[in-house]
Order: structure tokens, then C-alpha cells, then sequence
């Protein structure tokens, strides 16, 4: 397995820990517990430091695969697993916790999981669909806007009492569901869908 891989698989290993810090853990656990009680008051800034980790790493694995001629089947359906785990996982976090309503979640976990099935499809005819241009912005508006309504809108509460976060996620909702339409409409001729 090369680097670029090993990367990949790092970033999808990192998403258990990103659920530890960012649990809200009961108080009879947290009282016997300075770990917990730590983890209560300050796990989602860990929390949020391992999404952007995970999440930047992405550039750095295609990075890798680019330059040394690393590009392997096998990273072109990890990689975008890898952001469809993270991204997921941040998402039902938010949803157990209120800060998002359950739509948005269905919506995005929706897509992710309708662009896997026609990359499963993909693959048993032998073809690999990598990810598109609007694919990537989404994603970009996805971290920027879970890891602001995770911080509940800072930084820019300093700003403005305008609620930015939920903007960016609103906008990375409409982007997810634009970007899955022009994927299906871009490879179902190649994989002779019937529409």
C-alpha cells in the first residue's frame, strides 16, 4: 500500500477519535473523571481541530498520489469515502446534539450515499468515477460550515450576531444536491443508466 493511501486510511481512522472528543458525556461519569470533565468543557475544540486534520489531509494524499505517481484505483474510492465518513459522522454528531435539523443531515448523507451507489455500479462494470470540481467546493463548504456551527459561529460572533454558520451549511446543501445532479448527469451515459 503506498503513502497516499496510508494517508487516506489515517484520515478515515481519525473519525473515532473526533466521535470521543466531541461526546457530551453524562456528569456522574465526568465528576468521577478529570478526562471526562475536560472532554465535557473543552472536547469540541478537539473535536473541530481533528475534522480540519482529517479534512485538509485530503489535499495532502491527492497531493502525494499526484506527485509520485501514486494514483491507484483503490485511492480514487478511498478518498472520497474518507470525506463521505468524516463528513457523515460530523453530521449525526450534530444532529444528537440539536445544532442542525435532521434534513440537513438526510440531505447531505442522501447524496453521498446515492454518488457511492453509482461509483459501486461504476466499479463492477470496471469503470472508476473520481471526484468532480463541484464535488470538491461542496466539500470545502461542508468543513467550513459543520466546523463553524460545531464552534457555534465563531470565529464570527466577533464579527456579527448574523448567523454565518448556518449560512455556509445552507449553502453546502443546495451546492450537495446541485453537485450530485451533475454527476449522475455526467457518468450515467457511462454507465448506461436508464433515466
Amino acid at each position: 500500500m503506498n503513502l497516499a493511501n496510508k494517508i487516506t486510511l489515517l484520515r478515515i481512522g481519525l473519525i473515532p477519535l473526533f466521535f470521543l472528543a466531541c461526546q457530551p458525556y453524562p456528569s456522574w461519569l465526568a465528576n468521577q473523571s478529570v478526562v471526562f470533565q475536560y472532554l465535557n468543557e473543552h472536547g469540541v475544540y478537539w473535536a473541530v481541530s481533528i475534522f480540519i486534520i482529517a479534512s485538509v489531509t485530503d489535499k495532502l494524499d491527492g497531493y502525494i498520489a499526484r506527485k509520485y505517481n501514486q494514483i491507484t484505483n483503490l485511492g480514487k474510492l478511498l478518498d472520497p469515502l474518507a470525506d463521505k465518513l468524516l463528513v457523515s459522522a460530523a453530521l449525526v454528531v450534530m444532529v444528537a446534539q440539536s445544532l442542525i435539523p435532521a434534513w440537513i443531515a438526510l440531505v447531505i448523507i442522501g447524496r453521498e450515499v446515492f454518488v457511492s451507489g453509482l461509483r459501486i455500479m461504476a466499479a463492477a462494470k470496471g469503470i472508476v468515477l473520481a471526484a468532480d470540481q463541484h464535488g470538491k467546493l461542496k466539500l470545502t463548504l461542508q468543513v467550513i460550515g459543520i466546523a463553524a456551527v460545531l464552534l457555534r459561529n465563531y470565529p464570527f460572533t466577533y464579527i456579527t450576531s448574523f448567523r454565518v454558520d448556518y449560512t455556509i451549511l445552507f449553502m453546502a446543501v443546495i451546492l450537495t444536491v446541485y453537485s450530485g445532479y451533475l454527476y449522475m448527469r455526467n457518468n450515467y451515459k457511462a454507465l448506461k443508466l436508464e433515466l
